[in-house]
């Protein structure tokens, strides 16, 4: 919360006066001893108590119910302590787990097409199911499908936010942030009522790639910021994956770019966990959906089974189920997206559903 001072400029601090606390009892004299400090940075560590309240602060996170997570402490993202300029801290709103070590970011534009949407959902649905923690940015587009897929398969995701961690953006999203925190995480590394704006978005995409084993880029133009965290990834020497779409799509050339610079391309989970055998060697994990048709002992929800039921191995449009399942449309197209995730219907060229045989 103080001015001038970021994780690369802390660790200089506290190598030649020991901690954080000693930081901040410095004089303006010790701290320009310190190399690199100039005479800015050491007003304003030394005067801090003038422009940072830190006792509102404590009670800001106390009342939200969230938790501060420091380098220090076992639950810190593994990896992330491994880049050059790890988060000095992390507001954390949910919980993390020795699970998230292996995790996987699956990014990609705002503005995005039919096909993106499913391919993230699907791909983050299969990750999750496996046992992989679904890592993405709480963006509207790509980010938000990726969370659904990972919740749908009732797995871990993480929300890394651009903003402090009272602040919803997008607005619309203010549901899927409570049920991101109760089923994983959201995290920041910014202070409360933080704004979005062009600087933390670029600080947000370098903490979902350093925590993550690689980043997966589903669609993306040629200036969207998936390609900053891919950029990240590739710098950290993590996994870049781009998921190919059509070539005559502005929204693909961005992927397609990062195919022809060397990442792998990505046409499904198995492109991904073979990437990473030693963590998920195929006789040490559960099988995806796809490769088993179905989860094994599933429970259905109410709706899915009422959907379920009058679905049949003749095509029908969405219009025939609803009329069939006397639910409303809204529900339906909920109802669909699970069952199809599970591998319990299967989606035919226009908006065609099928049950599947088994």
């Amino acid at each position: 919360m103080v001015d001038h001072v970021g994780p690369v400029r802390l660790r200089q601090l506290t190598d030649h006066l020991g901690d954080p606390v000693a930081v901040l009892s410095a004089s303006r004299t010790q701290l320009l001893k310190v190399p690199g400090i100039g005479d800015e940075t050491a007003e304003a560590i030394a005067s801090w108590r003038n422009s940072v309240d830190l006792d509102a602060e404590l009670e800001r996170i106390e009342a939200h119910g969230c938790q501060v997570v420091t380098q220090l402490d076992a639950h810190y993202p593994e990896r992330l302590r491994e880049i050059y300029d790890p988060p000095m801290v992390l507001y954390v709103k949910g919980s993390l787990s020795s699970q998230d070590k292996n995790s996987v970011a699956v990014v990609g534009s705002r503005q995005t097409t039919n096909y993106g949407i499913e391919t993230a959902r699907r791909i983050s649905y299969q990750l999750a199911y496996t046992g992989v923690t679904v890592v993405s940015g709480g963006a509207r587009g790509i980010d938000t499908a990726a969370h659904q897929g990972a919740m749908t398969a009732k797995g871990r995701t993480i929300a890394v936010l651009g903003t402090g961690i009272n602040r919803v953006f997008p607005p619309e999203n203010r549901d899927l942030f409570e049920r991101i925190a109760s089923q994983g995480a959201l995290m920041t590394q910014f202070p409360f009522d933080r704004p979005a704006d062009k600087q933390s978005f670029p600080i947000r995409n370098r903490i979902v790639a350093g925590m993550t084993l690689g980043t997966i880029v589903v669609e993306a133009n040629l200036a969207s910021g998936a390609l900053i965290t891919a950029n990240f990834a590739n710098e950290y020497g993590r996994q870049v994956f781009a998921v190919p779409g059509r070539i005559d799509s502005p929204r693909s050339k961005g992927c397609h770019d990062l195919i022809k610079k060397g990442a792998k391309l990505c046409e499904g989970i198995e492109d991904v966990l073979s990437e990473f055998e030693y963590l998920f060697p195929p006789s040490n994990r559960s099988a995806t959906p796809t490769e088993t048709g179905v989860l094994p002992g599933l429970e259905l929800p109410e709706n899915e089974q009422r959907v379920l039921s009058v679905v049949t191995r003749e095509s029908q449009t969405v219009d025939e189920l609803i009329r069939a399942s006397g639910l409303p449309a809204s529900a339906v197209n909920v109802v669909l997206f699970s069952l199809e995730m599970k591998r319990l219907i299967r989606q035919l060229p226009g908006k065609m559903y099928v049950q599947v045989s088994f």
